[in-house]
């Protein structure tokens, strides 16, 4: 019999160095469990949706795509010490799953707008206005310790959690569920009491997750020492960032178990799954256009290689003893190989790919940042 529990907050390995479960491995966890569907939310990025896509529908499994996005919190916070705004530096977080291809779009506009504006200073997020304006397609829970909602309970703010709650509904009508976690941890029992009555009150569903970083509880030590590496602490810190045994892939009956008492917050995932009926299509790379039309990609990139070429003759080979024919004939291995690599390239496609890797490596070196090994562009 199929589970009669869906996970739908799942972080893999693409939640970099916080996530600890590979894609394939996911699907085989569910198809021991007999999952007939699966989310995967990665934090702040999309990384893995096309994969999880192909992998899921190979493997049997519904693929949900969806992430988990940082917005900035509604209300400044001043800093006492500085006078700033600090609401950038601690955003709320909501989880986002895509129902069809306009959820989609809006979801890699949202997650694109995040990188594009982040400043390396504080994390990645978008305007809660953005959110709203890009809400077609896309289910919203609402987070629990970690979103606007949970976290105005814990400050003992209930009316600004109402509001909150009110807005999310209003921008994702029949789309927004209050999310109810229970990992252990004392700040999901103080609010969860407030969150179940403010869901009721408003006459918005519930629904359980449970925040998923790792496989079997027997990955939980292995976890918690990528924990330690991304955040450059040791294991015996005690006040260092900490997951708990619960943070991993529970059976469906584990999860039923755990929400007994509300069989309607696990009904909801199975009837949540049903409405996310899109698979990222395939497609080839899409690469931007590096020239503005006036030179060829193919001609430019030979012109820029002969160039090189030229330089490293002077350097590397040709000598002060040597005449114009013994340069010529020194160098025409060199220019003759270079024609080859060139037509190859060009035969394949890749003049564009070679033209848009050498632009952000020229950039780097410019900068002072180190590039290499000099093994294959992702590598450099």
């Amino acid at each position: 019999m199929p589970a009669d529990f869906i996970h739908l907050r799942v972080h893999t390995a693409y939640s970099l160095a916080t996530g600890a479960i590979k894609m394939k491995e996911l699907l085989k966890l569910c198809q021991a469990g007999g999952f007939p569907a699966v989310a995967v939310t990665d934090l702040g990025n999309m990384f893995g949706a096309a994969e999880f896509s192909s992998y899921g529908a190979e493997a049997g499994i519904q693929p949900i795509v969806g992430t988990v996005l940082n917005v900035t919190p509604l209300i400044p916070e001043v800093d006492p010490k500085t006078g700033r705004d600090a609401r950038f530096e601690s955003p709320d977080r909501v989880l986002l799953l895509v129902q069809n291809a306009a959820g989609y779009a809006n979801v890699l506009k949202l997650v694109s707008r995040s990188y594009r504006d982040a400043d390396g200073i504080v994390p990645p997020q978008v305007p809660f206005e953005e959110l709203e304006s890009h809400a077609e397609g896309l289910l919203l829970f609402t987070g629990m310790t970690d979103g606007a909602v949970g976290r105005a309970l814990l400050e003992g703010e209930p009316e600004r959690a109402a509001e909150v709650l009110d807005r999310f509904h209003a921008a994702f009508p029949g789309r927004t569920y209050v999310e109810i976690q229970r990992h252990g941890l004392r700040d999901e029992e103080r609010i969860e009491t407030a969150l179940i009555d403010l869901a009721y009150a408003k006459d918005l569903p519930l629904v359980a997750t449970n925040d998923v970083f790792f496989g079997p509880r027997s990955m939980y030590e292995a976890h918690d020492a990528l924990i330690c590496i991304r955040d450059g602490n040791t294991l015996n810190q005690p006040d260092r960032r900490r997951f708990t045994p619960e943070h991993g892939f529970k059976s469906a009956a584990e999860m039923r178990e755990l929400f007994a008492d509300l069989p309607e917050a696990c009904d909801n995932t199975l009837a949540i799954a049903r409405r996310c009926a899109y698979r990222v299509p395939k497609r080839k790379p899409l690469l931007p256009n590096f020239t503005d039309g006036s030179i060829s990609e193919a001609d430019l990139l030979a012109e820029k290689a002969k160039e090189g070429l030229e330089t490293r003759l002077e350097a590397h080979v040709y000598t002060r003893e040597m005449n114009a024919a013994e340069r010529e004939e020194a160098a025409k291995p060199y220019r003759d190989r270079l024609e080859y690599e060139i037509g190859v390239i060009v035969q394949m496609g890749f003049p564009g790919y070679f033209l848009i890797v050498s632009d952000f490596i020229q950039w780097s070196k410019a900068q002072g940042i180190p590039v290499g090994p000099g093994r294959g562009s992702g590598a450099g």
